[in-house]
């Protein structure tokens, strides 16, 4: 997110399950959008008022810190802590099509997962949204029990069963708000 402190530490907002292992992890991965991965060596990592505080080898001034602002550390697929009946890592959800209920066709495909109204406070599970690229557009649909009747990564399928009024309301956010 951003530097922490006068010593190239950075504050990262914690986007795990597993919080308490990032401590202990010695070598990860800094990734970004407009940069290739590299590898990077953990000098420590303590958690300060919801933020994962790092220090990085090699990085030991504020201007250094700042360079890694907006870059992920990624820890490598094997090395993955193991998720619960009914959870999913983001990464496994992107890019697997979602089926309506009864649909001949895809609604579209898993673009991104997103917190729903985010407001600093740890999200639960119940609160993220599926961010599907679709034909009419963009569809957020919440990523619960209820309305994901059926998600099988390894088949790349997300089974739903919408709600009322969802897609109005996606048009609506989409187009802003409608007169009544």
């Amino acid at each position: 997110m951003r530097p922490w402190g006068r010593r190239g530490e950075v504050a990262a907002e914690i986007l795990t399950d597993f919080p308490a292992r990032l401590a202990g992890l010695g070598e990860v991965w800094l990734a970004g959008e407009r940069i290739v991965a590299r590898r990077a060596r953990i000098v420590s990592c303590r958690m300060h008022l919801g933020q994962a505080i790092f220090s990085f080898e090699g990085v030991q001034t504020i201007s250094e810190a700042e360079a890694l602002r907006g870059l992920e550390v990624q820890v490598p697929l094997e090395e993955r802590a193991p998720v619960g009946l009914s959870r999913y890592y983001i990464t496994d959800l992107i890019g697997c099509q979602v089926w309506e209920e009864g649909a001949a066709v895809a609604l579209g495909a898993v673009q991104d997962v997103q917190r729903a109204g985010d407001q600093g406070r740890a999200a639960l599970p119940e609160s993220w949204l599926l961010v599907v690229a679709a034909p009419a557009g963009e569809l957020l649909i919440p990523l619960a029990a209820e309305i994901c009747t059926r998600i099988d990564t390894a088949e790349r399928r997300i089974d739903v069963r919408l709600p009322a009024g969802l897609r109005e309301l996606n048009a609506t956010r989409a187009g802003g708000a409608k007169s009544v």
